[in-house]
């Protein structure tokens, strides 16, 4: 069922996007070649703790998984596209494609927001794939007007990604959040004008391009989390929460 948030959760999903925002910005600039994901993520935590605020995913456990996410922080490397479990071993090397996502539960309300970084100074591809990513994130952000729908939003990414040669993750999508980290919605990358559900006044949706150098199909590690590109080509992953208002959005995680 698609939930409406009235404008007092708004502002506090506003509040806490900020926050989330915030975080991320903090863990950006700590991701540096020999570092581990597990460092990145205990940080992460630390900081939602610390401005009074919980991580959404941790112990979240989506339907049919049956051991809940371990970690605060989904860190994702080079062909993990999404829900990379963060681990001592797993350590960024010069050159990495490293996504953070993350959730944060501020006065009861989820915000949900994800980017992707280069370890370093990064090869050439990998800068046309990250900056790729950011730009079909605001592609579907422009689109997501009241009177719209989904499939207007996964036209507006899908016409852009396809004029750059860039894959798509196959079967991942955004979707909407603020009382739950997955909630109706279901928000494509891929779509027709006109079709799906239509965006409405007090939505609150997350949109999340994610982008491969090859062909976008992928598979599932047997954590039940980890996706991976099937080709190991590498990936991207770009997100926001935005609020739908009466004349236009608000990107809540700016």
């Amino acid at each position: 069922m698609i939930t409406i948030k009235t404008q007092e959760e708004i502002k506090v999903l506003r509040e806490g996007g900020r926050r989330l925002a915030a975080i991320l910005t903090v863990l950006s600039g700590r991701v540096a070649a020999g570092v581990s994901s597990l460092e990145i993520d205990a940080l992460g935590h630390q900081l939602a703790l610390d401005g009074g605020d919980k991580p959404a995913f941790l112990g979240y456990r989506p339907a049919g998984i049956k051991i809940p996410y371990p970690a605060s922080v989904c860190i994702s490397i080079n062909e993990e596209v999404v829900h990379g479990i963060p681990k001592a071993e797993k350590i960024f090397n010069d050159g990495d494609v490293v996504t953070l996502d993350m959730g944060l539960v501020h006065g009861g309300l989820i915000t949900d927001s994800a980017i992707t970084v280069i370890v370093g100074k990064g090869d050439e591809q990998a800068k046309k794939l990250v900056h790729a990513t950011r730009t079909a994130l605001e592609k579907g952000i422009a689109a997501a007007l009241p009177g719209k729908t989904v499939g207007d939003i996964g036209f507006a990414i899908e016409r852009y990604v396809k004029s750059l040669g860039f894959g798509q993750a196959e079967g991942l999508a955004g979707h909407g959040v603020g009382y739950k980290v997955h909630e109706d919605p279901y928000v494509p990358n891929t779509g027709k004008k006109g079709e799906g559900a239509v965006l409405k006044p007090g939505m609150v949706i997350a949109i999340e391009p994610m982008l491969t150098e090859g062909t976008g199909k992928v598979v599932f590690d047997k954590d039940g989390y980890t996706v991976r590109t099937k080709d190991k080509k590498r990936s991207a992953h770009s997100e926001h929460t935005i609020a739908i208002t009466e004349t236009g959005n608000l990107v809540l995680t700016r």
